[in-house]
């Protein structure tokens, strides 16, 4: 297996980009590839929050061990992962392992620093390719998802009772807006979202735009347009807060535990939080414009191997991967992580025998499409801005919808070149 060649010089403007991105924790550990002895291993990964005592570091130590080495893992935030793993590429002291938030991956393939799956021997097909696009670039795959979480619509199921809302109903724009009408008519809260300006408001933002048929090429489309008056109405009709133009995914599903609101715009990680709720909620999936299921950005980590100098090291390097990424071996995670649906049909159905509750997560990961799909790779962050900053204008009144998202192709545009 040839490494491939690392352009790392053309790196040194990409540190900047790298945003924190949706559903992580902050904080770091240290540690490197440096000092490691042949049958230590070093891995990388985006949860400080899970010490050695967790049940992930477990789970990752238990590959290690199904290898036939040790696993010396290291954890950083996700954007000081992405930084830390270029300056190690630079270094010549790569991890073995990196497992890194699916749009980053392009920025590590970009430099030459990934092996691809192929050179290292991983079979992918039987991941579900809307899935694995997020490590596709120009045509080859630099890394494997261990799962992914999307979004859908939680509801308050108190709530729509007392308004007289079957979620049942809710097939398009129309009928949702119609079900928000109803849930404040009867002296009830709307809806509940995260319109910050951050990588967590276009998160939250696409599966509207994907589902008037948007494409994030072109901003300021009359399908753009649609989706953004979509959440200023709701705004000006009462439908949803004002705080919604400052409010993380975190904030605003503490307002959704309130009990106060009918719906909330969230993610799969917040399954366990809302069983643990003071009332009865469910789970429909987010419509498009016109009816069906709207496309819903992929959330998730991505396995990776970087370019080793010692290419003997990729064999052990596959075991571990393919540890984690068997069908039961992608359970197990789904079970250590409660907001990761398996990548395969295989682990996905393996994960509804243990877990049916989890259907209609499992449906929407399977509509799912990643923020870097249509083969946009390190040009997605230089889109999201614009259109973070274009639902910010929108909602605080700054600009009219038609107004900020021309301002946003025209910056985006600019970027990408």
């Amino acid at each position: 297996m040839k490494p491939s060649s690392i352009r790392l010089a053309a790196a040194a403007g990409t540190l900047a980009l790298v945003a924190g991105l949706a559903a992580c924790s902050s904080s770091s550990g240290d540690g490197g590839a440096a000092g490691a002895t042949p049958t230590t291993y070093t891995w990388w990964d985006p949860y400080p929050q899970h010490d050695a005592s967790s049940g992930w570091a477990k789970r990752v130590e238990a590959c290690g061990t199904q290898a036939g080495v040790s696993i010396k893992r290291t954890a950083y935030d996700t954007t000081a992962l992405t930084n830390q793993s270029l300056l190690a590429a630079q270094e010549g002291t790569s991890p073995d392992v990196i497992l890194l938030d699916n749009p980053a991956v392009s920025t590590l393939a970009d430099t030459g620093m990934l092996s691809t799956m192929d050179e290292l021997g991983v079979d992918t097909k039987s991941v579900d390719q809307n899935l694995l696009g997020a490590g596709v670039v120009d045509g080859k795959t630099f890394g494997i998802p261990i799962g992914a979480n999307t979004l859908a619509l939680y509801y308050n199921k108190s709530v729509l009772d007392s308004a007289g809302v079957d979620p049942a109903s809710i097939k398009d724009w129309a009928s949702l807006t119609a079900a928000l009408q109803k849930v404040t008519a009867a002296h009830h809260k709307g809806i509940t979202f995260a319109g910050i300006g951050t990588e967590e408001g276009t998160f939250q933002f696409l599966p509207f735009f994907w589902g008037a048929g948007a494409n994030l090429r072109q901003l300021d489309s009359p399908e753009a347009v649609a989706a953004l008056d979509l959440w200023t109405g709701w705004l000006k009709s009462g439908y949803a807060p004002n705080s919604v133009i400052h409010d993380s995914q975190n904030t605003s599903w503490e307002e959704f535990l309130t009990g106060e609101f009918g719906f909330a715009v969230n993610g799969t990680w917040q399954v366990t939080s809302a069983s643990k709720a003071k009332f009865p909620s469910g789970v429909v999936q987010i419509p498009g414009r016109t009816g069906g299921v709207a496309p819903t950005p992929t959330g998730g980590e991505f396995l990776t191997a970087p370019v080793q100098k010692d290419t003997k090291r990729y064999e052990v390097t596959k075991k571990i991967v393919d540890c984690m990424t068997t069908p039961q071996g992608m359970v197990e995670t789904a079970n250590t992580f409660a907001y990761y649906v398996p990548p395969t049909r295989a682990g996905q159905d393996a994960l509804l025998a243990q877990h049916p509750e989890l259907k209609p997560w499992v449906e929407a990961v399977r509509t799912a499409k990643g923020r870097t799909a249509d083969n946009l790779g390190i040009k997605y962050p230089k889109i999201s801005e614009p259109l973070w900053t274009a639902v910010q204008n929108a909602l605080s009144g700054a600009k009219s919808p038609q107004d900020a998202l021309g301002e946003a192709q025209k910056t985006a545009a600019k970027a990408v070149g």
